[in-house]
């Protein structure tokens, strides 16, 4: 039911706008162009609002040295853009640009392109790619956010299994502590993310946490500031133990505020309908914290020399039925939000994370199911021990009636599911704490056991160690749940990975053009044709040639001609039309319909008589 739902609201939802995770949507001077002068700055443009480094550009010359550029900053006060200034004089050759930045749901984004000023260069540098990260911060920092959301889950969860159901006195102490080790859980893994953040943005190593400058800059950001309002948030929270009807009160309102922690600085911050958004994922953080938080207690509470109120389990099953509605609601609207099309379920690394927290919720439900059926099958029970208690009285009715006038009646506290909380229902306790002494009943007074049915006393522990069993299973798979949940939270959104696959400069493409070399030889003259394609995809298309010598150095030839088509469509030759622009030949658009691997056909003129004509495949891109 949950998976039609998700798939009926694809469809109905494939049209909406991209979601979450900074995507680069263009960049001046463009990637792979050819420029007569060189740009006085670069700026890139992206999907969404980015967040700026130190270290945001590295731009390198043709020989791979890093020249020196202004701050960055945004391009006319934008968020969605950014920008940087080059030197006054740029050399000729071709240039690498390696940028990185934070997206507004707080996750770095990072990628590289080039552009040639003058002419391409004859052996162009590696691209440099975004400052590479550092293993050790990733894996602390995700460390840490899986803390975090297990620290959340036991703090909050606790608390309301406390107050919705209701367990005995007796349990009080050992469920506290259960809450104190949620809070001191979420208190180091805030801890732990704002001293890591700084690191976890540039990429640096673990040890740059301790630079006082880079946290400084941490709680300027939105990121930053959702931590620093979390600690405060826990130091309150450590304040109303010591004042319960403070607790009542303002407890609810901590932990939506404490949800709000997370929402506002992740994919609900960013992308279509925030306000939704970030109400769906207060309520989502907040149910699995209560589901995942009361398993433990209930967990807790299920030891075999513990007596627990079968009412208690009973009260926590309508709690958690009420957390898997909200959930469903809540993640199925959270889930189209992140793909938007039914090719991203399949298509993108978010959508088959996604498939597999489906099939984990699935597990999770059939296993809270049978829970489910062994609270209600463990309530039947204790209600017919509790009938058979009252029963057993019958036969001794006379001796009642012969009891002083002012004897205090039998209490019958409510059925327990450990066999020593039924022994002690059946022998009952005098109010003054004595043991009330019963004679033997005879057999023929207790009536005749149905057939094939064991005595109540005896189904009951065997439904309370069934129920504990599932309970544990329900546990783990939960926290299998919550580290997919976690994995999703820092996954590029559907969305954004096929707006990003569909702009003409990708995030993170080495670079975005298509450069062949065509070497040639003709007439005792040798050289080489480089011809940049860019950006290498179906529809227009710009084309550069450049022509050197054996030497390396350029070279001019009176005609260069270059045209293409695509063997197995019939299609072509397709003229490109290239013309000399002054030391390179070049068309500013040839239109290739089709993908495919396509034949490249590279004539070079080289006298009034001698010419020769090279092929070399080239692969175009959708």
């Amino acid at each position: 039911m949950l998976l039609g739902t998700l798939l009926v609201l694809f469809l109905l939802g494939g049209a909406a706008p991209a979601s979450a995770h900074a995507a680069l949507r263009a960049t001046d001077p463009a990637d792979g162009t050819v420029l007569k002068t060189a740009p006085r700055a670069l700026t890139l443009t992206f999907t969404e609002s980015v967040g700026l480094l130190d270290g945001s550009f590295r731009v390198y010359d043709p020989d791979g040295h890093r020249l020196r550029t202004g701050p960055p900053g945004h391009a006319d006060g934008r968020a969605d853009t950014a920008r940087v200034t080059l030197p006054g004089t740029l050399g000729r050759g071709t240039y690498t640009v390696a940028w990185r930045v934070v997206s507004a749901d707080s996750h770095p984004v990072s990628g590289a392109f080039t552009f040639s000023v003058g002419a391409p260069s004859p052996a162009v540098a590696a691209p440099a790619t975004a400052p590479a990260e550092d293993p050790a911060t990733g894996t602390l920092f995700d460390l840490a956010r899986y803390t975090a959301y297990g620290g959340a889950a036991l703090l909050i969860g606790t608390a309301v299994f406390l107050g919705v159901c209701r367990p005995p006195d007796t349990a009080e102490p050992v469920l506290r502590r259960v809450a104190r080790t949620g809070w001191w859980l979420l208190l180091a893994a805030t801890t732990a993310l704002l001293l890591l953040r700084a690191p976890y943005e540039t990429g640096e190593g673990p040890s740059a946490a301790l630079d006082p400058g880079g946290l400084a800059r941490t709680l300027t950001t939105r990121p930053g500031q959702a931590l620093a309002a979390r600690l405060a948030l826990l130091g309150a929270v450590a304040l109303l133990p010591r004042r319960p009807r403070a607790l009542r009160t303002a407890g609810p309102v901590l932990a939506v505020a404490l949800a709000l922690t997370w929402a506002s600085a992740e994919h609900a911050s960013a992308g279509p309908q925030v306000p939704v958004a970030m109400a769906s994922a207060v309520l989502h953080l907040l149910a699995m914290a209560v589901w995942l938080g009361g398993l433990v207690c209930l967990l807790t509470l299920l030891h075999p020399a513990r007596p627990v109120p079968a009412a208690v389990p009973a009260r926590f099953s309508r709690l958690a039925l009420a957390c898997v509605a909200v959930l469903a609601v809540t993640g199925v609207y959270q889930s189209w939000r992140g793909l938007g099309s039914w090719p991203a379920l399949t298509g993108t690394a978010y959508g088959r994370i996604l498939l597999a927290k489906l099939a984990a919720v699935a597990l999770l439900l059939t296993v809270a199911a049978l829970s489910r059926g062994w609270t209600a099958r463990l309530a039947s029970s204790a209600d017919a021990v509790a009938a058979e208690t009252r029963g057993s009285v019958a036969p001794e009715e006379h001796q009642e009636r012969a009891a002083p006038a002012d004897a205090v009646p039998e209490e019958h506290p409510e059925p327990e599911l450990t066999t020593a909380g039924s022994r002690a229902r059946r022998e009952g306790d005098a109010p003054g704490g004595a043991r009330r002494a019963r004679p033997a009943e005879p057999a023929a007074h207790r009536g005749p056991t149905p057939p094939g049915a064991a005595p109540a006393q005896g189904r009951r522990p065997a439904a309370a160690t069934a129920l504990r069993r599932s309970v544990v299973a329900e546990t783990l798979i939960g926290v299998l749940v919550l580290v997919i949940t976690t994995v999703l939270t820092t996954t590029l959104p559907g969305r954004a990975e096929a707006e990003a696959a569909a702009t003409t400069a990708p995030a993170g493409a080495l670079p975005g053009a298509s450069v062949t070399r065509v070497p040639f030889a003709v007439a005792g003259a040798r050289g080489t044709v480089q011809v940049t394609l860019t950006p290498g995809r179906t529809g227009d298309n710009a084309v550069e040639a450049v022509v050197y010598g054996p030497d390396g150095g350029f070279a001019t030839v009176p005609e260069l001609r270059i045209s293409f088509t695509l063997p197995d469509r019939q299609l072509g030759p397709l003229d490109a039309r290239v013309t000399d622009r002054g030391g390179y030949w070049a068309a500013d658009a040839v239109t290739l319909p089709l993908p495919g691997t396509w034949t490249m056909k590279v004539t070079v003129r080289v006298s009034e008589v001698d010419q020769v004509s090279v092929t070399r495949p080239v692969r175009v891109a959708p």
